[in-house]
C-alpha cells in the first residue's frame, strides 16, 4: 500500500490525533477503575476507541480497524450497563491499548500492514478480551491479572561454561549443574572442551581444567538460568547467549517493542540481556571511560565484546532505538498552540511594525519624541519575546497523568496498595523540558514505589494505613518549576547510606558530612543499598542517570527525609531552555553570565579575606572562587574586586570577579560537541557588542570547588 504526498499529509495529522485519542482511553480506563459509576467517563473513553475505529477505516488500516472494534465493543456493553466495571476488565483492557499504541507507532514509521509478531500479540490479546464480549463477565479462572501472559514460550540458549581452576577446591562439582540444567529445560547438546588440560604429570586432582558448551531449550527467562551459577560466577566465565537459531525470534521481537530511546533498556525488556549483565557491562564502560580519559565506548559495543549479546541482536536494538529518536523527534517539530496565545503574538509583531516606522529619521521629530518611540519599540520587542516563548509553554499535567498507568500496574506487580495524587498540574514548563524530564521521573516513581512504600502487613506494624501514598506535585518557584516526588515510605537509613558509601570508599571513614551530604550519596555512580535487586531497581544504575539528566537541564535535584516518615526528592529545573534571565560580570578581558535566579547579592571582596578562599559576611563564612584563576585569565586583577553570591541547594559561594556589568535576558547558544567536555560552562550567548559571553554552571561550579577542596584538605592532612 502506497501513499501519495497529500494522503501521507494527512495520516501525519492521523497519528497525532490518535495518540491523543489512545492516551485518553488509557487514562479513562484507569479513572473508571478508581470510579467504576462514572457515567461520562464511559462515554468518553467510547467515543476515543469509535473515533479512533472510525478514522482507521478512512485509510484502509484493517488491523486497526478489527482490533480496534473488538475494544470497542466491550465498551459499549459497559456503556448499556451489560458489563460491570472490574480490576480484570481494566487489566485485559490496558494491555489492549498499548497494542493500539505500538500498532500506531508502526504506522508513523511507515509500516501499514501488521508483521507476523504484531498479528499474534493482537490475537493473544483479543483472546483475553473473549470472556467479556457476551455481555457477561468473565469467569473467575479467566479474569486478566497486571503481567499475567500466556505461558512462556521455549527458547534456545547457548551456554559457554568456562569453570574456574579452583572450582573443585572450593566444593563445586561442575557436572552438578549441567545434571541441574535438565531440571529447569532440555539439554539437547554439550560439548566439552578438554584443551586445557596439561600433561599428565603436570596436572593437579583438585584443579578443573574442563569446560562446556552446552544447549539448552527451556521456558526460563535468561536471568533465572544466569542465577544457576551464583555459586561459581566469581572465579569461572559464564557466558549465556541466545542459539544461533533465535536470532531471528529476537531480533522480531525488538522490531515489535514499543517506542523506546535506550538501547539498554530495549535489550534488557527483550530477555536477551539480564539487568545484572547490564549492570556490569555499564560499570565496565565507565571505568574504562575515566582509565582511557575518552568518551565512553557505546554500551552495545562492551556488551558484544563481554560475549553476553550477538551483534545481530544489539544491530536491531539500535535500529528500534533510533526509530524512536526520529518519531520523538518529529513531535517536537510540532506543537498544539493555543489559538488565543497566536493572536496575541501576530497584534504584537503588528504594533511593533508600527512602532518600528515612527523610529525612523523623520525632519522636525525631537529627540525626546524619537527616543520615546525607541523605547515604545524596545518594550514591544519584550512582549515579543515573552509572547513566543509562550508559544512553547504546555502544562506538565499531561506528562505526570502519564504514571497513573505505572503507579497502578508496579503496585500490583509488587502487591502492594499504592494511591497516586496529582497537584499543580496546571504548572507550564517548555516542551522540551516535559519531553526529556520523563525518565528521570520515571525512575523516580518506580524507585519510590519499590524501596520507599512499605508492603501493607508492615506498614500497618509502624501504625500506618495499610494504602501507601505517592504525591507528584509541580509549581512555579522564582522562575523555575519544581517537581516533587513524595511518598509517606520509610525514608531514606542515613546510618545505612554513610556505611554503604565508607564501604564503597566514596568517603574516608571518620569523614563529618551534612544530612544532605550524606543523602546525595544516593545519587553517585553504582550505589545502592537494596537488600536484594528487584526487576525495578536497587541495582545501582539509575539514579545516577537522573541527577545527570537534571544536570544536564541546567537543574538541582534535592532530597528530603525523616525516617519512618516519607522521602521526597525535589527536582528544580528552568521554565524554558531558550533564554534566561542573567547577570553579566566581567573578569579581565572576559564577560561571563551567572544564571540571575542563583544570584542573591553582590558585596565588595574585604582586602583581609579570612583564609585562602573565604571571607566574613555579616558573621558568616562565605567560602569563594576566584574566576580569574579557575579559567586561567590572563592579567593583573582589578583594584578593587567584586564578589557575587549565588546559593545551590542551600549552600552559597561567593564567585569573584573585577566588575559587575548589571543584568540582562540571554539567548542561550550550545557550545558544540567540540567543547562538550568542557566544566563549569552550560553554554554562550552573543553581546550588543557581537562579543561571545561564556554562561556559568553554577551547580558543577560549586561542586568541583567542593570536591578540590576536600582533596585538598586530605592532601594536607597526609
Amino acid at each position: 500500500m502506497s501513499l501519495d504526498d497529500d494522503m501521507r499529509e494527512a495520516l501525519d495529522m492521523f497519528v497525532t490525533e490518535a495518540r491523543d485519542l489512545v492516551q485518553g482511553l488509557e487514562e479513562g480506563l484507569l479513572e473508571l477503575e478508581d470510579q467504576p459509576a462514572g457515567g461520562e467517563t464511559v462515554n468518553a473513553v467510547f467515543r476515543a476507541a469509535h473515533t479512533l475505529k472510525g478514522s482507521s477505516g478512512l485509510f484502509g488500516l484493517r488491523h486497526l480497524v478489527e482490533f480496534t472494534h473488538v475494544v470497542e465493543t466491550v465498551l459499549g456493553s459497559v456503556r448499556e450497563g451489560q458489563l460491570d466495571v472490574t480490576p480484570g476488565l481494566v487489566s485485559a483492557l490496558l494491555p489492549c491499548t498499548d497494542h493500539i499504541s505500538a500498532m500506531i507507532e508502526g504506522i508513523a514509521e511507515g509500516r501499514l500492514e501488521p508483521d507476523a509478531s504484531q498479528l499474534a500479540d493482537g490475537t493473544r490479546l483479543l483472546a483475553g478480551l473473549s470472556p467479556y464480549l457476551d455481555g457477561g463477565a468473565a469467569p473467575a479462572a479467566s479474569v486478566a491479572t497486571p503481567g499475567a501472559e500466556a505461558a512462556p514460550a521455549e527458547a534456545a540458549w547457548r551456554l559457554g561454561l568456562r569453570f574456574g581452576p579452583d572450582c573443585l577446591r572450593n566444593g563445586m562439582d561442575p557436572l552438578s549443574f549441567l545434571r541441574y540444567l535438565s531440571t529447569i529445560g532440555t539439554v539437547t547438546g554439550v560439548v566439552t572442551d578438554a584443551s586445557g588440560l596439561p600433561d599428565a604429570e603436570e596436572m593437579d586432582p583438585e584443579s578443573c581444567y574442563l569446560s562446556f558448551d552446552v544447549d539448552l531449550v527451556t521456558a526460563a527467562p535468561k536471568a533465572e538460568i544466569e542465577a544457576v551459577f551464583d555459586f561459581v560466577r566469581e572465579d569461572s566465565d559464564i557466558r549465556i547467549t541466545p542459539s544461533e537459531s533465535q536470532l531471528d525470534a529476537y531480533v522480531r521481537a525488538i522490531r515489535a517493542m514499543p517506542e523506546n530511546d535506550r538501547i539498554g533498556d530495549v535489550l534488557v525488556t527483550s530477555g536477551a540481556v539480564t539487568e545484572m549483565e547490564m549492570a556490569e557491562a555499564l560499570r565496565v564502560q565507565q571505568e574504562r571511560a575515566v582509565r582511557e580519559g575518552t568518551q565512553p565506548v557505546p554500551i552495545g559495543e562492551i556488551l558484544i565484546e563481554q560475549g553476553i549479546v550477538q551483534r545481530d541482536i544489539v544491530d536491531a536494538a539500535l535500529t528500534r532505538q533510533r526509530r524512536t529518536t526520529e518519531t520523538r523527534s518529529q513531535d517536537t517539530r510540532t506543537i498544539r498552540i493555543d489559538a488565543a496565545r497566536l493572536d496575541k503574538l501576530i497584534d504584537l509583531v503588528g504594533e511593533l511594525v508600527i512602532a518600528q516606522s515612527s523610529t525612523g529619521v523623520t525632519p522636525g521629530v525631537s529627540a525626546e519624541t524619537s527616543n520615546e518611540a525607541q523605547g515604545e519599540v524596545m518594550r514591544l520587542v519584550d512582549e515579543v519575546r515573552h509572547s513566543a516563548l509562550s508559544l512553547r509553554m504546555v502544562p506538565i499535567g499531561t506528562t505526570l497523568r502519564r504514571f497513573e498507568r505505572v503507579v497502578r500496574d508496579v503496585s500490583m506487580e509488587l502487591g502492594k496498595e499504592v494511591s497516586l495524587t496529582i497537584t499543580g498540574g496546571d504548572a507550564e514548563m517548555d516542551k522540551a523540558l516535559v519531553e526529556r524530564i520523563s525518565d528521570p521521573l520515571l525512575h523516580l516513581v518506580r524507585n519510590s514505589l519499590d524501596h520507599g512504600i512499605e508492603p501493607a502487613a508492615e506498614r500497618r506494624k509502624h501504625g500506618k494505613t495499610q494504602q501507601g501514598t505517592l504525591r507528584l506535585n509541580a509549581y512555579h518557584d522564582a522562575g523555575n518549576i519544581v517537581i516533587e516526588v513524595a511518598d509517606d515510605g520509610c525514608g531514606l537509613d542515613r546510618d545505612r547510606i554513610l556505611g554503604k558509601a565508607i564501604e564503597r570508599e566514596l568517603v574516608a571513614p571518620g569523614t563529618a558530612l551534612t544530612d544532605a551530604e550524606v543523602y546525595n550519596l544516593i545519587f553517585e555512580p553504582g550505589f545502592s543499598t537494596a537488600e536484594k535487586v528487584s526487576n525495578l531497581s536497587g541495582r545501582g544504575v539509575g539514579m545516577d542517570v537522573v541527577k545527570r539528566n537534571v544536570t544536564a537541564l541546567r537543574g538541582s535535584i534535592e532530597v528530603e527525609t525523616t525516617r519512618g516518615i516519607g522521602t521526597t526528592i525535589r527536582i528544580r529545573l528552568p521554565l524554558t531552555l531558550a533564554i534566561i534571565d542573567g547577570f553579566l560580570v566581567g573578569v579581565g578581558p572576559s564577560s561571563f553570565i551567572v544564571p540571575l535566579d542563583r544570584v542573591t547579592e553582590c558585596v565588595e571582596l574585604p582586602p583581609g579575606p579570612l583564609g585562602r578562599d573565604c571571607m566574613n559576611l555579616r558573621g558568616e563564612v562565605l567560602p569563594f572562587i576566584r574566576l580569574r584563576q579557575l579559567f586561567g585569565i590572563p592579567g593583573e586583577p582589578a583594584r578593587r574586586q567584586n564578589v557575587v553570591i549565588v546559593e545551590q541547594s542551600g549552600q552559597r559561594t561567593g564567585l569573584v570577579v573585577d566588575s559587575l556589568l548589571g543584568e540582562l535576558q540571554t539567548v542561550i547558544k550550545p557550545l558544540g560537541v567540540l567543547f562538550s567536555r568542557v566544566r563549569c560552562i552550560s553554554g554562550s550567548t552573543i553581546l550588543g557588542n557581537g562579543e561571545i559571553a561564556l554562561i556559568l554552571d553554577v551547580g558543577t561550579l560549586i561542586a568541583g570547588h567542593s570536591d578540590r577542596e576536600h582533596t585538598r584538605q586530605a592532601v594536607a592532612v597526609g
